[in-house]
């Protein structure tokens, strides 16, 4: 009977000592350990999609993107250049960071529930959604003036399946023509050919930063999708490392890098983060 006290406290030391060895050698095989070892990080994006990540005149890739993978090197390294990007394909994107090619991809990804069962997704660093682009001297000033105009608009869009009915929940009355590529669609808002054209914001955006005083949007977008960089599965240290950069970088510290990139390549001046009261809790 006096025995039976010992061989408990026994089980339960050597239970604790597992699960700090089990812990340890988890804590060791983190991705973050293995990047800081490493000196530096390898991004998975792309390299034809301005402005999230596209060759410059210099043949260098340039875009939010590419910012966002700077931001998350410079958490690690205190030098945004310590960092590889390896240019992949969109059905690349996951497999990457399953067969670790990949620290993380960061390329436009829309976050869903179901590639939330493959990967790990970060938290979101921008929300898209559909726009309008308009000439700067258009009759139309808000979406509302496009509404009550009903089917005397026009409005163009890169032909897909659901492009008619995309188009239709913003402007149910509307007349949709449908272009084989962007630049078609582009050319008819050019020509008068199309009142507006409708694609994604940040394309909307892009492209006024591009040609200053030649088109405007009206502030009306809709059909929300998050985008956020994916990491692999089941590394809770390196997710909270990427989470932690990505956040100080919208919210802290890093906030001036941040603000600066969302207006080069969006043409938008963010607000400075509230002080106080952290904006999270409210």
């Amino acid at each position: 009977m006096q025995q039976r006290p010992s061989v408990f406290k026994a089980c339960v030391f050597l239970f604790a000592a597992s699960a700090s060895i089990a812990g340890f050698v988890q804590a060791a095989d983190s991705k973050l350990d293995s990047v800081l070892a490493r000196g530096h990080l390898i991004v998975g994006t792309g390299s034809t999609n301005a402005p999230w990540h596209f060759q410059g005149a210099d043949g260098k890739l340039q875009g939010f993107d590419i910012d966002i993978g700077r931001m998350v090197a410079k958490g690690l390294f205190n030098d945004p250049t310590k960092v590889e990007f390896v240019v992949q394909s969109s059905d690349a994107r996951i497999p990457n960071l399953l067969t670790d090619k990949v620290d993380m991809s960061c390329q436009f990804i829309t976050v869903t529930a179901s590639r939330a069962q493959q990967v790990a997704f970060t938290l979101p660093y921008y929300r898209e959604g559909v726009g309008l682009l308009l000439p700067a001297n258009s009759k139309y000033k808000e979406i509302e003036d496009l509404q009550a105009a009903g089917d005397g608009v026009t409005v163009a869009v890169l032909q897909n399946v659901y492009a008619e009915e995309l188009v239709h929940q913003a402007l149910p009355k509307a007349t949709v023509d449908q272009y084989d590529s962007v630049d078609l669609m582009y050319q008819a808002v050019n020509s008068g050919r199309a009142d507006a054209a409708a694609t994604d914001q940040s394309s909307v955006k892009y492209l006024m930063v591009q040609n200053p005083g030649r088109y405007r949007s009206p502030t009306y977008a809709w059909s929300p999708q998050t985008y956020a960089c994916a990491v692999k599965r089941g590394d809770q240290d390196w997710l909270n490392f990427v989470n932690t950069a990505l956040h100080e970088a919208m919210t802290g510290v890093e906030f001036p890098t941040y603000k600066a990139s969302f207006k080069q390549w969006f043409g938008v001046d963010l607000p400075e983060p509230a002080i106080g009261f952290p904006v999270e809790f409210k």
